[in-house]
């Protein structure tokens, strides 16, 4: 599994929790952050899941 699955991951996890908490206290600024954090960990899950990807390809040639 490639790093940047597991960092992008761990982004979008405490990202949802930046989301969440700040929609319960009402602060916007807060939600921005949390759902902007999370989507940059959903692209960067994404990249490593291609660079695994590619990775394996290559292996099995």
């Amino acid at each position: 599994m490639d790093k940047d699955r597991i960092k992008g991951s761990f982004k979008q996890f405490s990202g949802s929790i930046k989301e969440t908490a700040g929609k319960l206290v009402g602060d916007k600024k807060m939600e921005a952050d949390g759902k902007a954090e999370k989507t940059e960990g959903e692209v960067q899950n994404a990249v490593g899941g291609i660079k695994d990807t590619v990775r394996e390809t290559i292996t099995k040639k």
